[in-house]
């Protein structure tokens, strides 16, 4: 069984959500879970010990484990991500150009039938969402 499969399997059950892993080359498995509200130390934690010990069962090879927050530049991956995230500033780099352009930042307007509506500088454009490379929350402070 896949990673992904196992992270997706498990952590809804425990009320999170599996953003994204990565596997480094020195071993390290780093798992990125959200739930509304944001996590924290002890959600972590929870998630730590029960990953460890389905990791273990499903003979998943690493040398250690990390689990945190997906942080304020959260990446958005699935599309439930960005009908959730309707109305955030993003970052999106698409695998082709879109109006002649690779790179936008703006206002999701919409998700709808698998099409992303950006609106930046006044102007909206339309995203396949399988024309989506990579895509990130763009931090707001507002003072």
């Amino acid at each position: 069984m896949d990673i992904q499969a196992i992270l997706d399997k498990t952590l809804p059950g425990l009320g999170y959500e599996a953003v994204d892993f990565e596997l480094t080359a020195q071993g390290t498995l780093r798992v990125f879970i959200d739930k509304e509200g944001g996590v924290n130390i002890e959600d972590c934690a929870t998630a730590s010990n029960h990953l460890s010990r389905v990791f273990a069962v499903e003979d998943v090879d690493y040398k250690n484990l990390e689990v945190s927050s997906p942080g304020l530049d959260r990446p958005l991956k699935k599309a439930a991500d960005f009908e959730r995230f309707t109305g955030s500033l993003v970052k999106v780099k698409t695998r082709l150009p879109v109006n002649g352009q690779k790179n936008f930042v703006g206002r999701i307007a919409a998700f709808e039938n698998g099409v992303l509506t950006l609106e930046a500088d006044g102007q909206n454009a339309a995203v396949e969402f399988d024309n989506i490379d990579k895509a990130r929350i763009k931090p707001e402070f507002k003072f």
